[in-house]
């Protein structure tokens, strides 16, 4: 019987959509017809919790979406997927408020990356996922070297994520900016780049490079969906 997959979504609900999306699409592939993914959605006012994020309240950012993982978990989920990178920061603490395990974004891009085969990856994110510890750690425990760009760098991509990207705005510019920086992390070894945020695959896709990418939205979904049908 199938899963119900719990989300946490509107972080931002631009990402959240491709998430609903994407997960129903392979549903559909895989057993046909009129079937799709079962699914219980809370989506957040994401002001909320980007006010959390910029005052550095973790904690308090944990406890908004714990609380909402415990409704989707009395609603019926049988697992939570946190529908962005960043506050997997808080995937603990939404596992012990909600009593359910979470599918952790970076282990499932962990199994992607090793099954390609690459061992040194450039990540692209939000300043809290280039600069914290708690995605690079679950990258270099699976012995996949973990780059991030500059400080400069990262102001820009932590930008255009939040004043761009999670507004629905879709640049030519910005797509430069990030294909340059992409760029320099190979120059420096980089075999892949890590699309580290939700939002960043709605920027550049893989025909916009050569250099491998793996966008953590769909890697996430595919293995919700693997689980869901286990």
């Amino acid at each position: 019987m199938m899963k119900t997959i719990g989300i946490l979504g509107g972080m931002s609900w631009e990402s959240t959509t491709h998430y609903y999306q994407f997960m129903n699409r392979l549903v559909r592939e895989r057993l046909g017809g009129l079937h799709s993914a079962k699914i219980l959605l809370s989506s957040v006012n994401f002001e909320d919790i980007a006010s959390l994020q910029r005052q550095g309240d973790w904690h308090q950012a944990g406890e908004v979406l714990g609380q909402e993982a415990r409704k989707l978990a009395l609603s019926g989920a049988d697992y939570i997927v946190i529908a962005t990178n960043t506050m997997h920061k808080v995937a603990g603490q939404i596992e012990q408020i909600s009593g359910l395990p979470v599918l952790h974004i970076a282990d499932a891009t962990a199994d992607a990356i090793i099954a390609a085969g690459f061992t040194r990856v450039g990540f692209l994110g939000t300043k809290f996922s280039m600069e914290d510890s708690f995605y690079r750690e679950r990258l270099e425990a699976r012995g996949i070297e973990f780059m991030i760009p500059s400080p400069q760098e990262r102001e820009e991509v932590h930008r255009i994520i939040f004043e761009e990207l999670c507004q629905g705005q879709i640049n030519s510019a910005s797509r430069q900016s990030y294909l340059q920086i992409m760029n320099n992390l190979a120059q420096q070894g980089a075999q892949c780049v890590i699309e580290g945020c939700t939002e960043i695959a709605m920027l550049v896709q893989q025909e916009h490079t050569q250099i491998p990418l793996f966008d953590t939205t769909e890697i996430h979904a595919r293995a919700a969906i693997e689980r869901a049908l286990a």
